[in-house]
């Protein structure tokens, strides 16, 4: 497989997860967004002015069908405010977590498992910095904004979002590690033939 289909295979497997997750944010099967950010920078970071762009953009008409399916203007719905364009440097923040992962990766280690422990814990922190304080400081949901308020409500919701995305994360770290230990398997195999 080349390198090209490669990264269209994975630009195409993250857009439809993120279909498939964010379109029903709020049910059973939590939002991936911000792992498959982190997933993106791993995997496409020599496609980051295409396929950064795309996913963002992806995730905005994914909102607007959501909010227009239920009835409501976009532009008046609770979680849209001039924060929502947080969401930019939010999903950023994730995307160089994953690019950080991929610099000189070498293969599935326990060094590489802690290197990217602490990347996805750090990215996440400021992606929910962002995204969290965007809404809490521009939003009109917020009366009255306090520096108090805001930390309450970081902390009250950095360990969920912490949680679904280190699901997902470990899921695709999991895949990866499979299919890293399958190619070993089968050139032992053609190894052995010769």
């Amino acid at each position: 497989m080349t390198t090209r289909t490669h990264n269209l295979l994975v630009l195409a497997l993250l857009a439809l997860v993120m279909a498939a997750t964010r379109i029903h944010h709020f049910n059973a099967v939590p939002d991936a967004s911000w792992a498959l950010f982190f997933i993106g920078g791993f995997y496409l970071r020599s496609w980051t002015r295409l396929a950064f762009p795309l996913l963002m953009g992806l995730a905005v008409v994914l909102d607007w069908l959501v909010i227009s399916r239920s009835g409501l203007d976009f532009w008046q719905h609770y979680c849209v405010s001039p924060g929502y364009w947080m969401l930019l440097p939010a999903h950023f923040a994730m995307w160089a977590g994953g690019m950080l992962v991929a610099q000189g990766y070498e293969g599935a280690r326990w060094s590489t498992l802690a290197r990217g422990s602490v990347l996805l814990v750090a990215a996440t922190a400021v992606c929910h910095l962002f995204a969290q304080g965007g809404f809490y400081w521009a939003s009109h949901s917020v009366p009255a904004p306090t520096l108090a308020g805001w930390w309450k409500n970081y902390s009250d919701w950095f360990g969920p979002y912490l949680g679904v995305t280190a699901l997902y994360v470990g899921l695709a770290a999991a895949l990866q590690l499979a299919s890293e230990q399958a190619r070993k398997l089968a050139q032992a195999r053609r190894d052995l033939q010769r």
